[in-house]
């Protein structure tokens, strides 16, 4: 494969800093390199295989849609694209549903909501949007605006402007800014995932969302990689007791395709009409067809046992040597390690398990359905990695 290797450097642009494995297949959770060597996957495609590699409920799902329609416009009706938001709906208690490709098209569209309906209800000059420093909505030049990250922005101004970000747990700061900028929404995950792994404090976000709700601001989720079951709830707000108006989300939900989704309260369920927005791909049968298999599974039972196994993790690496702090929520796991990140990240791979890096922390996304032998395994390579020269 080195021949691939060399393919890939030709013709691809080098965005990606790619680890030296050629992935040719797998099943669930165990992946095999050109070598036919085994790894276990605890990266899960950055949380968006959601029940593994080549799951047969998926399979099945993606492959009979393919021998019926592939792709319609959205000027036509198609079954998956109208059962998927049904299901999304009645699971959530949200209204109406736009389907995108990607979470940065989602969180684009969840943006257009809350300056129409600001617009609207206020004016014109009710179009800031407030998110919070060390988080991450997308690679477009509007979410990369929206991503208090300065490093994101430094190659790419002028960003799309009408973005203030305040510090993640500073209500004060937030509400100030809110006010002075004559908000149209304030916009945050629960669980910063490229930030560092970490979930919000739950009276900040509660009290964010009665400001929004006292202010009429749209509150905004971005439940992108924090999304369907990854945190041990549908969603991660779930966590927090509150209700968003508006709610973005991808990754997991396809399962292994592409799409994204936005969730609309019924505030916002009909600020957007004919014309306003649209997609080509938005809503494709086959990825909405995925992703009815993976919705559809993400029973109360089901995501108990994602919670067991998420308390498995806590408290296997809370008290190993060379941890020095484990954050996150649900299966969506952080560990600030005495060792360089990278360095771990490496080791593990040499030794059959794959991870992934947040920031400074090794950073954990497995399958929501992960054998806990499976587990277990990976665990156990992981913490001889870590404590490795741990005093």
């Amino acid at each position: 494969m080195a021949d691939l290797k060399k393919i890939d450097k030709s013709y691809i642009a080098g965005t990606y800093n790619r680890f030296p494995v050629v992935i040719t297949g797998g099943s669930g959770s165990e992946v095999y390199d050109d070598k036919g060597k085994r790894y276990i996957d605890m990266g899960s495609g950055i949380g968006v295989t959601a029940f593994g590699i080549s799951d047969e409920t998926w399979v099945e799902a993606v492959t009979a849609q393919l021998g019926k329609v592939q792709h319609m416009s959205n000027l036509y009706y198609t079954e998956p694209c109208a059962r998927l938001a049904q299901m999304l709906c009645k699971k959530t208690g949200m209204k109406k549903v736009f389907f995108a490709n990607s979470g940065a098209e989602a969180n684009e569209c969840a943006i257009k909501v809350a300056r129409k309906y600001a617009s609207d209800k206020k004016g014109a000059e009710y179009f800031t949007i407030i998110t919070l420093k060390n988080s991450f909505h997308g690679r477009t030049l509007t979410t990369l605006a929206a991503t208090g990250q300065e490093h994101y922005h430094e190659l790419f101004q002028p960003l799309t402007p009408g973005f203030v970000s305040v510090d993640a747990g500073d209500f004060e700061g937030l509400k100030a800014a809110a006010l002075f900028h004559k908000a149209a929404a304030v916009m945050m995950e629960c669980v910063q995932g490229e930030g560092g792994v970490i979930a919000m404090d739950p009276d900040f976000v509660r009290r964010v969302a009665d400001f929004c709700k006292k202010e009429d601001i749209i509150l905004i989720i971005d439940e992108v990689q924090t999304g369907n079951g990854r945190t041990g709830k549908m969603y991660a707000y779930m966590h927090y007791g509150i209700q968003p108006d508006v709610v973005s989300t991808a990754k997991g939900l396809g399962g292994g395709l592409p799409i994204g989704a936005v969730l609309l309260s019924a505030k916002v369920e009909n600020v957007l009409g004919f014309g306003d927005h649209g997609s080509t791909f938005g809503g494709n049968p086959v990825a909405c067809a995925g992703a009815i298999s993976i919705v559809e599974r993400l029973t109360p039972a089901f995501l108990k046992n994602v919670e067991k196994k998420s308390d498995y993790v806590f408290s296997a690496l809370s008290d190993c040597p060379g941890v020095e702090s484990v954050s996150g929520l649900g299966l969506m796991i952080g560990i600030k390690t005495a060792r360089p990140a990278g360095e771990v990240v490496k080791a593990c791979m040499e030794r059959g398990v794959l991870c992934l890096t947040a920031k400074d922390k090794v950073r954990l996304l497995p399958a929501l359905n992960i054998p806990m032998k499976v587990l277990k395994e990976a665990v156990s390579v992981l913490k001889a990695v870590i404590s490795e020269g741990a005093v």
